[in-house]
């Protein structure tokens, strides 16, 4: 029975039980439930993807005939444009989620459901409420700004931040810092914004290839990829943003009112943040007041949300720091841990100094800086009293896990050098070998006994030897 009430117990705080993996490698990926969850959720993602295709590509009906939609080839040339931007911010938010890094199947349900659960939603309900706030009866030059200004901030927002929502109910015990909030909104949004562009290509595509009056069609489509790829392309990542800093907050804090407050007000922000954005792009797209708001409001809007998001990197520093000082006090930890597992650089070092030393010493290195990373979050949350007594189990099986796996793995790398191979017994090897190919070997003829003949001195006392005369040597002045 106390085992069952242990096991509620990190059930009711998030912890993860402890499970032994055996079995062949294919039965256990089949009976991993992220497995499925990875299957399921992609056949899901393709679903939308082929919804949104088969909306866009219809002819759409207008007064007086219809508009032919886009084309397989012009969404094809579209992806090609857009998987630049996606690319960096992959990059970018890969490279941010250092400390305690998701899962990549966390990083792609992130990714895909803004790509494109959030953006079917989005074309949806836009597209209708579009459709009910238009006014009849004459020509109204505001009727295509409302759903833009006053329908799509929120309705978007809400689409990209529901993944985030998902995690943290079924996964909470890995969002451990507001790093993890920005990057998994950031990628939900810069799926979200991937999509986007593919159909806002398409279609300058398709309408400047069939209007003359369009121009020059690679100019003018340049001209779209640099605006939304390039100078704009920092506005969903920005707005969601704002969501996942409110979700982590939310996820951190004992307090109830602070875990209903937070993500409504997050949410707000980036609504209100789009909504924002929208007005501008819709009221000021070109002339000096474009220009004056771009670089002297939004460009340091953007700079301050980055030094922002980089100072968070310092302060987790700091926080691994402290939190391994307490094990430190404690006894269960060194110094030397404490140091170089607070620092990334320790880290990266350690980690490239393993993987000259086989591929044992590298799992072990990973591992262990991964026991002690979420050592470090385990007892952060039960300073902030967000975990109760239920982690003290957990912290012992950590500790247990990094005595064991610091006779294998790198703890330290100062003083340690990379195990690189001998590059001149390398090349020597090399070049003995390539004297014992076919092609490279000559006929030799065997040597003659003799004096001179550079084969086996003769024996003294028979013929053939001739002794040095003593009195040879340099000629003497």
């Amino acid at each position: 029975m106390s085992s069952k009430v242990a096991l509620h117990e990190r059930r009711q705080n998030g912890l993860p039980s402890t499970r032994t993996s055996t079995g062949p490698l294919g039965k256990r990926i089949l009976l991993n439930r992220w497995t499925w969850v990875f299957v399921l959720m992609t056949l899901v993602y393709a679903g939308c993807l082929l919804f949104q295709y088969r909306m866009v590509t219809a002819p759409v009906k207008i007064e007086g005939g219809e508009v032919e939609g886009i084309n397989f080839s012009a969404v094809r040339d579209a992806a090609k444009l857009a998987f630049p931007t996606l690319l960096f911010w992959i990059v970018a938010y890969a490279w941010l989620d250092r400390f305690r890094p998701q899962r990549p199947l966390v990083w792609w349900l992130a990714l895909g459901w803004g790509g494109s659960v959030a953006t079917a939603m989005s074309i949806v309900i836009n597209t209708w409420a579009a459709l009910e706030m238009q006014v009849t009866g004459g020509a109204d030059p505001s009727q295509g700004a409302r759903s833009a200004i006053f329908v799509a901030p929120f309705v978007e927002e809400a689409a990209k931040a529901s993944v985030l929502f998902g995690i943290a109910i079924a996964y909470r015990y890995r969002l451990v810092s507001k790093v993890s909030g920005i990057v998994l909104a950031g990628l939900s949004a810069a799926g979200f914004a991937f999509t986007e562009n593919i159909i806002y290509y398409a279609r300058a595509i398709v309408f400047t290839s069939t209007t003359i009056s369009a121009g020059d069609p690679d100019q003018a489509i340049n001209t779209l990829v640099m605006l939304r790829g390039v100078w704009l392309a920092f506005g969903h990542p920005l707005f969601t943003t704002m969501t996942g800093i409110g979700v982590l907050v939310a996820v951190r804090t004992p307090s109830k009112v602070v875990r209903v407050l937070a993500p409504l007000v997050g949410y707000l922000a980036a609504s209100l943040l789009h909504m924002a954005f929208n007005t501008a792009a819709t009221f000021f797209s070109a002339g000096s007041q474009g220009v004056f708001l771009y670089f002297l409001v939004i460009i340091p809007l953007v700079l301050a949300v980055v030094i922002w998001i980089l100072r968070q990197l310092i302060v987790e520093s700091r926080r691994h720091r402290d939190r391994l000082a307490d094990f430190v006090r404690m006894g269960w930890l060194t110094d030397a841990d404490a140091y170089v597992f607070s620092r990334q650089r320790s880290r990266t070092r350690a980690a490239l100094i393993a993987a000259t030393r086989g591929w044992a010493c590298l799992v072990a290195t990973l591992r262990l800086q991964h026991a002690v990373t979420e050592l470090v979050y385990l007892r952060d949350a039960q300073v902030r009293g967000t975990v109760d007594a239920a982690g003290d189990v957990r912290a012992h099986e950590l500790l247990a896990q990094i005595r064991q796996l610091k006779a294998t793995a790198v703890s330290d790398p100062r003083g340690r050098r990379l195990n690189l191979p001998d590059v001149r017994a390398l090349g020597a090897r090399l070049r003995a070998l390539a004297g014992q190919l076919p092609w490279r070997r000559r006929a030799t003829v065997p040597p003659q006994a003799g004096p001179y003949s550079g084969g086996t001195p003769a024996p003294v006392g028979s013929p053939a030897y001739s002794p040095v005369d003593p009195r040879w040597g340099p000629p003497t002045s």
